[in-house]
């Protein structure tokens, strides 16, 4: 399968999907930190999700005639219920929320068959629709409590892979509950906590290639060499690059 990670530079999903034998792609404005840049288009996701001819981070090219499945991780800056305070304090301009649903809504209706858009506990459940599944690390393996929203199209809903305990948890004079990781998160610098609120924990990746792509090689054939379908040809030059 020809699969697109959309606003992704951990690479952890499209490693995942790789492993597999399948043709992904991370994309995201900034560069890889999963040390593929080879697998990875740097760039605007919305010039991606058509077919066409993008250029990868290492300077290959890559002809894309379509994509099979696309599984996005937009941004949750300005959309997690945890930050709505900021705008109703008028700290931040309600047009920046809008901005981003917009963006969500382009990711939704991009023009390919399969679609799973991730994000924390958020607006896009009250402004678009509501998820069609929430999950937890605790369910694939990792003791953390980190609930995680999934809208679908075309995908069943995952199934939880390993069961193990919640993970710590804090709780403060208020009678206020809080995961130890999230405690801990605060005492980072602000980046660094933009990174690891948006992890993708590998148990995780790994249900999602292995459920929504039956675990094949789907696409590929004799002809396919390390997950590279016929119908995909990573060339030195081609015309058109976006």
């Amino acid at each position: 399968m020809r699969v697109l990670i959309a606003c992704e530079e951990s690479q952890t999903v499209c490693k995942a999907m790789r492993k597999l034998g399948h043709e992904a792609y991370s994309c995201d404005i900034l560069p890889c930190s999963g040390g593929h840049p080879e697998w990875h288009i740097k760039g605007d996701v919305l010039r991606v999700l058509n077919p066409g001819t993008f250029r990868l981070e290492n300077g290959g090219i890559v002809n894309i005639l379509g994509w099979d499945l696309m599984i996005a991780h937009p941004p949750c800056t300005h959309l997690a219920v945890s930050g709505a305070r900021w705008f109703t304090e008028g700290k931040k301009p309600w047009s920046l929320q809008e901005e981003a649903l917009e963006f969500v809504r382009r990711l939704l209706n991009a023009p390919i068959e399969k679609i799973a858009l991730e994000n924390p506990v958020s607006v896009i459940s009250t402004k678009i629709r509501k998820p069609d599944q929430i999950i937890q690390p605790y369910e694939y393996g990792h003791p953390y409590s980190k609930k995680t929203c999934l809208w679908l199209k075309n995908l069943p809903k995952l199934i939880p892979t390993n069961i193990v305990d919640k993970g710590e948890s804090i709780i403060y004079k208020s009678g206020r509950a809080m995961p130890k990781w999230y405690a801990d998160m605060w005492k980072l610098p602000k980046e660094e906590r933009a990174k690891l609120r948006s992890k993708t924990y590998p148990g995780i990746a790994q249900a999602m290639a292995e459920q929504w792509t039956n675990k094949g090689v789907a696409g590929c054939n004799a002809d396919c060499h390390d997950g590279i379908s016929p119908k995909t040809k990573v060339l030195g030059i081609l015309p058109k690059i976006l």
